[in-house]
């Protein structure tokens, strides 16, 4: 075995050491531990060059190394591979998400299964309406000059609207119109939908003409409007919990950076579907996620990540479980909607 790979053996045992006792690895305990096939002073000059590198560092008070951000990351990118979840695990998922009644109520499951499985907190995104497209339009007359206008998205977001009219409505009339709108915007792209708005009043017939031109200014509203992106976050009591022991200083920005959501929202939607994204410590630009690592993915269908999810913990969590729970709840999320 080449001395590199040697190191990122020896590496991979203080990250495995650290994350499961929470306690600064030495070089005898490592050789007593593990299988490295070499002598304790091998393993300490290991050590040596692998804290030169910056990969490890020692805590003041303790004779026993822990990773840096550095050394996690290099940890990440050479896993040879994920663990899978178990057969049980990934029927425990599948059972408890199938049981979901609609959108919100899967993404609310969602997290709270996330921060079961990892023991951290857990955030899904809402699908993002700028890669969502109109399913459905539904007109339906509240009273005879009141309609409500209800927008349903292949995501399976729903927005609605109640439209005022100047005079009472016959129900034919509201027939007719369900008909226009749907044939106009059905399968259209909510970014490009607010652009057929105008054209549908040219090409309106003359009968429906006054209808299309009072609820125009809502459906813009409802196409191009819609209530902003947000996060589901579950698991908050996680990080009070164990691992606030885990984050130098105090968890509280933590927590002030996940209700603000604007930043974990940016850091989320940077995804796609498939690869699960890991940043550690450092690498969150923002401050009060230096101490944290997010592990990420997108969920949706192959080819377009609807949103993401993910977990933000302590840089002193267990990565390749973590990745596994994520990806593989991110899959059936993406299941469950698609057969939705």
């Amino acid at each position: 075995m080449a001395h590199d790979e040697r190191r990122l053996e020896v590496l991979r045992a203080i990250v495995q050491d650290y994350v499961s006792t929470n306690d600064p690895v030495g070089s005898k305990a490592l050789a007593d531990r593990h299988d490295l096939g070499v002598s304790p002073a091998t393993i300490r000059n290991d050590m040596a060059v692998l804290e030169e590198q910056g990969y490890i560092t020692q805590p003041h008070t303790s004779a026993g190394r822990v990773p840096t951000d550095k050394g996690y990351r290099l940890f990440v990118d050479r896993l040879s591979a994920v663990k899978p979840l178990s057969v049980a695990e990934r029927r425990a998922i599948e059972r408890f998400l199938d049981g979901a009644v609609d959108l919100h109520d899967v993404l609310g499951r969602t997290v709270r299964l996330l921060a079961q499985l990892t023991r951290q907190v857990a955030v899904v995104q809402y699908p993002t309406l700028s890669r969502s497209a109109v399913r459905h339009l539904e007109v339906v007359q509240v009273s005879a000059a009141r309609l409500m206008l209800v927008l349903i998205t292949d995501t399976g977001r729903v927005e609605q609207r109640v439209v005022d009219c100047p005079a009472d409505i016959d129900a034919g009339a509201v027939a007719e119109l369900r008909t226009l709108l749907n044939s106009a915007f059905t399968g259209v792209k909510l970014t490009e939908a607010g652009d057929k708005v105008p054209d549908l009043l040219e090409t309106a017939p003359a009968h429906l003409r006054g209808l299309v031109a009072t609820v125009s200014s809502t459906l813009l509203e409802t196409l191009v409007e819609p209530s902003e992106d947000r996060l589901v976050i579950g698991g908050t009591a996680n990080l009070a919990r164990g691992n606030a022991l885990d984050f130098q200083g105090t968890v509280s920005p933590l927590l002030e950076a996940l209700e603000e959501q604007v930043v974990v929202l940016r850091l989320i939607s940077e995804v796609d579907a498939g690869t699960v994204l890991v940043r550690i410590g450092e690498e969150n630009a923002h401050e009060a996620l230096t101490g944290a690592s997010l592990v990420t993915v997108g969920y949706g269908s192959a080819d377009r990540a609807l949103g993401g999810l993910g977990i933000v913990g302590p840089t002193r969590m267990d990565y390749p479980t973590n990745m596994a729970a994520v990806r593989a709840v991110a899959r059936y999320v993406g299941q469950i909607l698609a057969e939705s």
